[in-house]
């Protein structure tokens, strides 16, 4: 078990006294901010400032000398507590700034002797007291060492004290600073968010600390391992409710500098991250219950949002969803309250903060007659995964950032088990296939992939610890984990997990103390029986890049297993102890019979039960239960595609849905036909289900990507118009010509794959269709007659087919919407215009915080992207504009890789390869921040993508012309 500290009786009354001198001192920090930041700007070290007066990166590799170069706090001083009190401004002073002014108070204990105190602080303009940046005492009347000097370092975000003696290992010290910072709107650390109610505009001071923002809102060792009790006190306006992680325990109104105030004090917090911090103030309402416990579970969001019963429905699956991690994790909430609040400015889809969950509006609120099945979905799936948090993660929390995957994998995965128990017949849980595994192999089977765990050393500053919030760490995190929890079994899996959440509550782990418990689960289970430890089969899965393919010959019954490369002639230059070797759980079944779980444990094996022949076949990776490919003999892949053809039922939706994408990418990567993988697509126009139509279609939109701008387009669009009529006119029966609403939840799904598809390939009736519903909504917006779960896809298509009349008619309603997943459908939808210069101006626009927010910049550039009018627009944009976009939300946005991702999908030949190279190479000295190595990742992508249509485009012309005959 971790060491834990506990405020002592005598550190208790120091902090009382010292939050007793808050109010006092806080008054003289309310300054004009230009001026303290003129004042105490700090300069560049190793480079100059450009004309925005950012420093620019520096000309010569930067080599850590002293013990504040490093970006890893030094392991001689651990905080035991803090007392922090804010005071955020909701009106900008006369300088037209929001700022906020605090005092904090840490004590923390040293173990190990020095003469320095290095603490985390960025952007904050500190008052100096006799010449430094904070003051220093000691408890129960311990010597205290004078502050020789005291220093700002930029690069590293410290704050730097350097003492003329030592301090005493086992003694505890207080470190008192008093700050004034900016309250920004570039959603980090304590930041500004805005929206308008009834013409007037309204602001929120909330936070975002994750990962290395808090330093941004007071002075603090801002790593996850330096767990703290936190003492919050907030000042605000009266009109306005200050939140944060603890319920408040006391509110005053006071009068501080002739300013009416309220004062309010919230619990101590259980022992927790400075990640997890959060504190906000606003004039937001809520909608409460009572769960078990007197738990206080609570929704907040803007009056019109919770008066519009926007927040029921996540109140409503909060308690279930609560109960089932309680037993799941067989241990209760840790906390006293349960807080969740819906911003309008947010960068990140939600937060785990403890006790205080942050969203987007549209991962929280659900209007029960504006919102699709879609954004109910969302909303439960988001709750879950942030719930999930509470005590994976919070609770007890990962040492470092390099473990950030088990964190968030681990959320990823279960987040479908707490949603299923809150919505049983959603059937969600095998939407993990689409959502997480099918998308995490195309990045993982890239050269430039990374392990789930990396080295500490690989994760240092704040671009590297950013990086790591990717679908690797979320989505591989996430199969890995279900395909242990598979061979485990749940109950095993479930019974080890609560054990190691017991253990090491409110303390931090390292991802292999995971593996030790469950493994004690193995041992104490009878006749429950490995091929080896769970530390031994887990580390070829968490300690190397990528995944296998497995490869079974039916007619000799050999299996092997071989690293799947998308492109097998790319250089893989990151070693790994294993030799790209897996242990691989094979479930597998032959002719329809489920055979007992196989271990591939080695390159090469021969399983004789493997070989059949005659109309026998073998069907290996049951519901894609292992993280793996699987291919085969042609002779099997024929019995498979035979069987789709004339019983498809006779697999699993799951699986149908897998030789689907499995062909797909094993055709990419040269291994079968590409041939082969467009065959699994013939017998589509029988297929009613959803996952195997959804898979079909996201391999079938490479084709696409590659496609559309060259004279197979022609063919792909006549083929695909065939096979989707079929699903076109199934829906249209079964919802009586449109009027009805499908039954089934993936029915509603397949049912916007069925019309949107059938628009895009010119199905006879669906423009009409569409134009005419829109048409309709035009002339009378309230009520709108299309159905929200059609919503997105007949926006797009409407707008796709209009012009400006329908383009400026969407952006009007766009900014009178009040439904927040109204407005991001008609944003995504704007993109949709094959007008040049709309696309232009909506691209400007995303410069403009007034029409596109600052959250939504680059999601709005990524959708334009999306189109094959808007790509060549959007990448001339972000190359004209990079230092720019950059500088606002790149260098450590976790979704910033995404846009390089999105803008680069359908770059297929040398010209634009060189482009990219050009791009890389023009822009070296501004950087890529979060973005690096989605760039590199790009370039490959490309390289593959030219050699893939080379090879490709005459066999796939003819035969998308043959089969559309």
């Amino acid at each position: 078990m971790g060491k834990v500290y506990y405020v002592s009786k005598n550190v208790g009354l120091g902090l009382l006294v010292l939050a007793a001198t808050a109010l006092a001192t806080i008054i003289a920090l309310s300054i004009a901010y230009d001026k303290e930041r003129a004042k105490n700007r700090d300069k560049p070290e190793d480079g100059t400032s450009d004309s925005t007066g950012m420093p620019t990166p520096p000309t010569t590799p930067f080599i850590p000398k002293e013990p504040w170069d490093h970006y890893r706090l030094p392991e001689s001083l651990v905080p035991v507590s803090y007392n922090v009190t804010l005071w955020p401004r909701l009106e900008p002073n006369a300088d037209g700034l929001y700022i906020f002014t605090g005092h904090s108070a840490v004590v923390f204990r040293c173990v190990k002797e020095t003469d320095l105190i290095i603490i985390h602080s960025n952007k904050l303009n500190l008052t100096t007291f006799n010449g430094h940046h904070a003051k220093l005492s000691g408890l129960g009347g311990a010597a205290v060492p004078t502050i020789q000097k005291s220093f700002l370092i930029v690069k590293t975000e410290y704050l730097v004290l350097q003492l003329r003696s030592r301090l005493a290992v086992g003694t505890s010290y207080v470190l008192h600073t008093e700050f004034l910072g900016e309250l920004a709107d570039d959603l980090e650390g304590f930041y500004r968010s805005e929206y308008t109610d009834d013409g007037m505009k309204r602001v929120v001071a909330t936070s975002q600390m994750q990962a290395t923002y808090a330093r941004k809102a007071f002075p603090c060792f801002d790593e996850p391992a330096m767990k703290a009790v936190f003492n919050i006190t907030i000042i605000h306006n009266s009109a306005t409710v200050a939140l944060s992680n603890g319920r408040d325990i006391g509110t005053t109104d006071s009068v501080i500098d002739g300013v009416p105030v309220r004062v309010t004090t919230f619990e101590p917090t259980e022992r927790m991250s400075t990640y997890l911090l959060a504190f906000i103030v606003t004039d937001f309402v809520n909608i409460q219950s009572t769960q078990n416990s007197n738990l206080l579970v609570r929704i907040w969001a803007r009056r019109k949002a919770i008066n519009d019963r926007q927040g029921d429905y996540a109140l409503n699956v909060t308690g279930p969803i609560l109960q089932f991690y309680e037993r799941y994790y067989n241990a209760s909430y840790p906390l006293s309250k349960s807080d969740q609040i819906a911003l309008p400015d947010f960068n990140a889809g939600a937060m785990e903060n403890w006790g205080l969950v942050t969203y987007r509006e549209t991962a929280l609120l659900y209007d029960p007659i504006m919102s699709s099945t879609g954004n109910k979905e969302r909303v439960t799936t988001v709750i879950s995964h942030e719930l999930a948090h509470m005590w994976f993660g919070n609770l007890v929390t990962l040492q470092w950032w390099n473990d950030l995957w088990l964190n968030e994998g681990f959320a990823s995965y279960v987040e479908y088990l707490g949603a299923d128990y809150a919505e049983p017949t959603w059937k969600i849980k095998d939407q993990i296939l689409l959502y997480d595994v099918h998308k995490v192999f195309a990045v993982d089977a890239l050269a430039s992939s990374h392990p789930l765990s990396r080295r500490e050393d690989e994760v240092n500053d704040p671009a590297q610890i950013s990086e790591m919030f990717n679908t690797i760490s979320y989505s591989k995190g996430a199969a890995v984990l279900r395909m242990l929890s598979e061979f485990l079994t749940e109950p095993v899996f479930a019974k080890g997990l609560s054990s190691y959440l017991n253990t090491f509550a409110f303390s931090n782990t390292v991802y292999t103390d995971l593996w030790d418990h469950l493994q004690q689960a193995v041992e104490n289970t009878p006749g429950m029986h490995l091929p080896d430890t769970v530390h031994n089969i887990m580390n070829h899965w968490t300690l190397q890049m990528g995944f296998p393919v497995v490869t079974i010959d039916t007619r000799t019954g050999s299996i092997t297993q071989k690293h799947f490369l998308l492109d097998p002639e790319s250089v893989v230059d990151r070693p790994s102890q294993f030799n790209y070797t897996w242990f691989v759980p094979v479930k597998w079944m032959k002719t329809g019979v489920e055979q007992q779980q196989y271990w591939l444990l080695q390159k090469t094996d021969v399983h004789s039960l493997m070989r059949v022949s005659g109309e026998d076949w073998v069907l290996a990776n049951i519901n894609v239960s292992g993280y793996f490919r699987v291919n085969y003999d042609l002779d099997n892949w024929d019995r498979l595609l035979s069987l789709l053809n004339t019983d498809h039922q006779a697999l699993s939706v799951i699986n149908r849905a897998q030789i689907i994408d499995d062909t797909f990418n094993l055709a990419r990567a040269k291994i079968i036909h590409t041939t082969l993988a467009l065959r699994t697509t013939k017998y589509l126009s029988n297929e009613r289900e959803y996952i195997p139509w959804e898979s079909a279609l996201r391999n079938l939109d490479y084709y696409i990507l590659m496609f559309d701008r060259t004279e197979v387009y022609g063919a792909l669009q006549a083929y695909l118009k065939k096979q989707i009529q079929p699903l076109f006119e199934y829906f249209k029966i079964i919802t009586a010509d449109w009027t009805r609403v499908p039954t089934g939840h993936t029915d509603q799904y397949n049912q916007i794959n069925a019309v949107g598809m059938a628009c895009s390939m010119g199905v006879e009736g669906c423009r009409e269709l569409i134009q005419g519903w829109y048409r309709q909504w035009m002339k009378n917006p309230h009520p709108s007659p299309i159905h929200p779960n059609l919503k997105s896809t007949v926006y797009c298509a409407a707008i796709a087919f209009g012009g400006v009349e329908e383009w400026d008619f969407a952006w009007r309603m766009f900014k009178n919407a009040t439904l927040a997943s109204e407005a991001s459908r008609l944003r995504s939808a704007m993109a949709c215009t094959k007008v040049p210069w709309l696309l232009n101006r909506y691209l400007d626009y995303t410069l403009d915080p007034t029409k596109i927010r600052k959250q939504d910049a680059t999601s709005t550039i990524q959708y334009i992207a999306r189109n094959v009018v808007g790509m060549p627009l959007a990448w001339n944009f972000v190359r004209a504009k990079w230092s720019y976009i950059f500088q606002q939300y790149g260098k450590a946005s976790f979704s910033f890789s995404n846009l390089i991702h999105a803008i680069t999908r359908r770059f297929s030949s040398e010209f634009e390869l060189q482009e990219l190279k050009k791009f890389k190479e023009d822009n070296l000295h501004v950087g890529f921040g979060s973005a690096t190595l989605a760039l590199e990742q790009a370039i490959e992508k490309t390289t593959a993508n030219i050699k893939w249509v080379t090879e490709n485009k005459a066999q796939v012309l003819k035969w998308f012309t043959e089969e559309s005959t």
